[in-house]
């Protein structure tokens, strides 16, 4: 008989600490709700101390969700505690996650203090937090440089304390695969009433190790793996959840099983890419546009032959339908909803309306209209409150012409008009831009991705500009890289 294998999902939490990836309360919703139907058994759903705004989100996704627990974070500090508990009210299944650092580096520089006082901490956070909730999980942040003898007596001391999951993640991604699967083997072999609790992994992606060492560490007798969707995350990312299905899946000899219905894990990888604004890299393992294309003639003939020469996941089993549904100028509501709802998204009729009308327009527009432009289009009316608004762009260009551009815009409602030359058709847009707005700002990064691979196709502009010192992140997109340029800069300036 196969064990069970614990999914805890924090792509609220620590995939939103991506910068400029923020979701609001509403977009939150939406993922988590993506996030019950593709079966995670927890759902990390923020900090209620850092911020009103996650404070309330645990909130709203705690009424949102239904038969996943509902996690909430906080430092091993008493306050933290308590408005984590208050957050967590409506939930059906609730969990607080507390913690503290225990390697040598944590414990000298960052608290100032030693690791016996370190224990007590940890087992006052644990039994504070047990006052509120049956299940404490507690993390021994950077667990993966921790001695494992010290790390053992904190695990004893809080399971004993009444953790009912401790969390053992690899914070800075430095440990390799055998050393953290012999991390969690010691902690199996040595921690008095282990049995009591489960031990979870959380290990990040800095040496991209984080798949391979959360797979050490379920080999080794952890049942709860921490992941994100698509892997995002602090610095370099957490461990992928689609990666970890999708090899346990695919490993028959492997007797681990989860929940996770791996046909709706292409449509959500593809929700939290464009409600994040986040690229998924196209070599991403499972979710990339290219997991599933072959170029090499020497592939191409062994999968023509027979597919599992060079293929060893089907493509359905990830959610990627070669059959579904083809939307083109002439498809109708209906087929746009079907797709949208395949991807996540239920609009109201209203708004389906208004992403029709765009769609109509990009249609005419392109040949094929993929699930990321589909996914653009729900997400355009976002910026409809915005203060400033493009009214129309015009850039004259070519070979032998110095690049000028006539740009228009609305700011609360008043018109006004520019233009500017040079050094290509992207800096003049900008630079006509930057005369209406006449503020002293700093392009940081600009960052063009195509969705697909046609010359008709949208292109995602992702830009950083600097103004006061602080960076603003801004997303647009058209099947116009010009225009798509000048809407990214917008949405940046629109944020200060």
């Amino acid at each position: 008989m196969s064990e069970k294998l614990f999914i805890f999902d924090t792509t609220l939490r620590d995939g939103e600490q991506v910068p400029g990836c923020q979701l609001n309360t509403v977009e939150k919703i939406q993922v988590a709700r993506a996030l019950e139907a593709l079966g995670v058994d927890v759902i990390e759903a923020g900090f209620p101390v850092s911020s009103p705004g996650d404070f309330n989100s645990v909130i709203e996704i705690s009424k949102a969700v239904t038969w996943p627990t509902i996690c909430a974070l906080t430092r091993a500090v008493q306050k933290d505690i308590e408005v984590a508990a208050e957050a967590l009210q409506f939930a059906k299944r609730k969990r607080i996650h507390t913690g503290i650092g225990t390697s040598d580096s944590h414990i000298k520089y960052k608290f100032n203090s030693n690791r016996e006082e370190i224990i007590e901490r940890a087992v006052a956070a644990v039994k504070h937090a047990k006052k509120y909730v049956e299940d404490v999980e507690f993390y021994a942040e950077d667990a993966g440089r921790t001695d494992n003898e010290y790390l053992a007596r904190v695990v004893e001391a809080v399971i004993k304390a009444g953790a009912t999951v401790v969390n053992i993640p690899d914070t800075t991604g430095y440990c390799l695969p055998d050393e953290y699967g012999a991390k969690i083997k010691y902690l199996m072999e040595h921690v008095t009433g282990i049995e009591k609790a489960i031990l979870s992994t959380h290990c990040h992606n800095d040496l991209g190790m984080a798949t391979a060492n959360t797979i050490a560490g379920v080999l080794n007798g952890a049942r709860q793996v921490e992941v994100t969707i698509n892997g995002i995350g602090e610095r370099a990312g957490n461990t992928a959840l689609e990666e970890v299905a999708m090899i346990l899946k695919s490993h028959k000899d492997i007797k681990i099983d989860t929940n996770i219905n791996t046909q709706k894990i292409y449509p959500i990888s593809r929700l939290v890419s464009s409600l994040m604004n986040m690229p998924v890299q196209p070599n991403k393992a499972i979710v990339g546009r290219n997991a599933f294309a072959h170029s090499s003639g020497i592939h191409q003939d062994g999968v023509l032959k027979n597919i599992q020469t060079y293929e060893i996941i089907n493509p359905h089993d990830v959610g990627i339908d070669d059959s579904s549904i083809v939307l083109t100028a002439r498809s109708g509501r209906a087929a746009l909803k079907h797709r949208l709802s395949i991807l996540g998204v239920e609009p109201s009729q209203d708004k389906l309306d208004k992403i029709y009308e765009e769609f109509l327009k990009l249609a005419d527009k392109k040949k094929d209209i993929t699930d990321d432009d589909v996914l653009v289009l729900a997400g355009a009316d976002r910026s409809k409150n915005d203060r400033i608004k493009m009214e129309y762009l015009q850039v004259t260009s070519g070979m032998g012409v110095r690049p000028v551009a006539s740009l228009g815009l609305s700011i609360a409602g008043e018109k006004f008009e520019a233009a500017a030359s040079g050094n290509g058709p992207v800096d003049a847009a900008i630079s006509a831009l930057k005369k209406i707005i006449n503020r002293h700002m700093t392009l940081k990064e600009f960052t063009i991705q195509a969705i697909s691979k046609g010359s008709d196709d949208v292109g995602k502009v992702h830009m950083q500009v600097e103004y006061n010192n602080q960076i603003y992140y801004g997303f647009g997109a058209n099947t116009d890289i010009i225009a798509a340029s000048v809407e990214a800069y917008i949405d940046c300036v629109n944020k200060f």
